[in-house]
């Protein structure tokens, strides 16, 4: 029997109004399932304020235990609080269990040098070596997390998260440069010409991720990567940002150590990719972008624009982006400086492109007639 023609089908959603929350109640509405909300009650979204709401503290065992009541549900949906406490609490009082957990849960994901040479697995897929005691304190936690429910819920689905983007994010990234285009400034500083690539997710599509996985009794003990299915650039980004909002900014690539201004926008020390194999999810999940990334940049810039942030305010501070652009223009100077006149390395003949090579510059002119 499918999940929407169960009678008075229950749904519990653990959080439900961050920026996947809203789209994650409205799709089990849509299911026919009643739903529940349990969260702290200290944000509140007029989206789903027509649920019933339980509010008391996920973080604690005891709490959750107390807030639920023994109460039990058809499908639960945990998407914030103390994942392993949860998920034992809730063992046995559940039919379906989907958990939302994150990407730190592999080795390398904040600190590529734990692979040597430093880098990702490109792609990463779920396989990938986890973080460990050996690694720093928060990813070995996701990653035991993990353990931990199945340990308790043998037949759940968890999702890993990268990045999620979109209305209602408490810590945008991409504020990082929506300001700097909001604040007309002439260029943005980049490591390495901004060509790091990196999964991250729209929020309609990391909600749309988690109802696939509740339609999907099939996939219960199993992880799945989360993402859209275009991994961007830190250029790309920019570019997209810039020409939703209508301003031209140069896009000024210096080494990652130069580039200080941009360690807010990139979140990570060591330069690299950070792109998620996403096989299973299409082939077990169904999953196919609702919105492609270019656009979902797009409309993320764009609310970012018309809901912004508060100049110096507690959500900004969370980036740790000083926005110092007396600083940046210090550091751009210099750079021009030092790069405006390069040595004239006077080649008899220059190095080409290798004589395979047809494209722009290629030394080898071939027919261009079109068959």
């Amino acid at each position: 029997m499918g999940m929407s023609t169960l009678p008075s089908a229950r749904a519990l959603v653990i959080g439900g109004t961050g920026p996947t929350g809203p789209a994650i109640v409205h799709g089990l509405e849509h299911r026919g399932l009643t739903v529940t909300l349990f969260h702290t009650g200290r944000h509140e979204v007029e989206e789903v304020a027509h649920v019933e709401h339980l509010h008391g503290n996920p973080f604690s065992a005891e709490a959750v235990d107390e807030t639920l009541s023994g109460r039990s549900f058809d499908v639960v949906v945990a998407c914030y609080g103390r994942l392993r406490a949860i998920a034992e609490v809730l063992s046995g009082r559940c039919d379906r269990f989907v958990s939302v957990g994150g990407t730190p849960a592999y080795r390398g994901y904040f600190d590529p040098t734990r692979f040597d040479p430093p880098g990702l697995p490109i792609p990463t897929a779920e396989d990938a070596p986890r973080s460990t005691e050996d690694d720093d304190g928060k990813s070995y936690r996701v990653a035991r997390t993990e353990d931990l429910l199945f340990g308790h819920q043998p037949s759940a689905t968890h999702l890993r998260y990268p990045f999620v983007y979109g209305p209602r994010q408490i810590a945008p990234l991409d504020w990082c440069i929506v300001r700097r285009v909001l604040d007309r400034r002439p260029a943005i500083i980049v490591p390495d010409a901004g060509l790091a690539a990196e999964t991250r997710s729209f929020s309609e599509n990391a909600a749309h991720t988690v109802l696939l996985a509740v339609d999907q009794p099939a996939a219960g003990g199993r992880v799945f990567n989360v993402g859209d299915e275009e991994a961007l650039t830190v250029a790309q980004r920019v570019g997209l940002i810039c020409a939703e909002l209508g301003h031209e900014m140069e896009i000024v690539g210096m080494p990652t150590d130069l580039a200080l201004p941009a360690r807010p926008l990139m979140m990570q020390a060591e330069p690299g990719h950070r792109i998620l194999d996403l096989s299973a999810t299409r082939d077990v999940l169904g999953y196919r972008d609702l919105v492609p990334a270019r656009r979902a940049t797009g409309l993320a810039a764009r609310w970012l624009a018309d809901n912004p942030l508060e100049p110096g305010g507690s959500a900004e501070q969370v980036l740790e982006d000083p926005f110092d652009y007396e600083r940046e223009d210090r550091l751009l100077d210099w750079w021009r400086s030092a790069t405006c006149d390069p040595p004239d390395l006077d080649y008899p003949v220059e190095p080409g492109f290798g004589i395979y090579y047809s494209g722009p510059g290629t030394s080898r002119r071939r027919n261009d007639e079109r068959i």
